[in-house]
């Protein structure tokens, strides 16, 4: 991902978030097959109930196209037909991604496939990395643990436990 910048828009004192107050960043690549994209449904509502929670922050939208050749289009948000609900978020975005980045993204697309990039800041956890920071701190290491490892160490307690009986 491109650096980040000093200060972002969006929710915040005055609406910017400096860097000091940053809580962290995740980013999901949502993958739809040809002619199936829907990024005004039931997945838009589900983001704006997180963002009008504070939950989270949008920070950057992007919109991939993975032509037959191999080729790539990247759009904004801003060019999708009829936003609805999501013309609030579209306001707020940074626009973070670089070409660079696209091309990363995209390696993983099937040719002639479309995808959402959504790049958010994790609210919740902004007031608790603050803290750190000003306390000395620095976050060194972060991840995600992916559903279906949790999945396979449950099932593989579960058989180790029933073996015992």
């Amino acid at each position: 991902m491109a650096a980040t910048p000093t200060e972002l828009t969006g929710v915040g004192e005055e609406g910017r978030t400096s860097l000091d107050q940053l809580g962290p960043v995740d980013y999901v690549v949502v993958e739809f097959p040809a002619g199936a994209s829907n990024f005004t449904g039931e997945m838009a509502k589900e983001l704006l109930a997180l963002v009008d929670s504070g939950t989270i922050r949008v920070i950057d939208i992007l919109i991939l196209t993975k032509n037959e050749d191999g080729s790539v289009d990247a759009g904004e948000l801003s060019d999708v037909a009829d936003l609805g609900p999501l013309q609030a978020v579209e306001a707020e975005l940074a626009e973070l991604l670089t070409a660079d980045d696209v091309v990363h993204l995209a390696a993983a697309m099937e040719p002639g496939s479309t995808a959402g990039v959504l790049i958010w800041e994790n609210l919740w956890a902004a007031p608790f990395a603050s803290a750190a920071r000003r306390s000395g701190g620095q976050l060194i290491a972060n991840g995600r643990i992916p559903i279906q490892a949790i999945i396979a160490s449950i099932e593989a307690d579960e058989a180790t436990a029933s073996e015992g009986d």
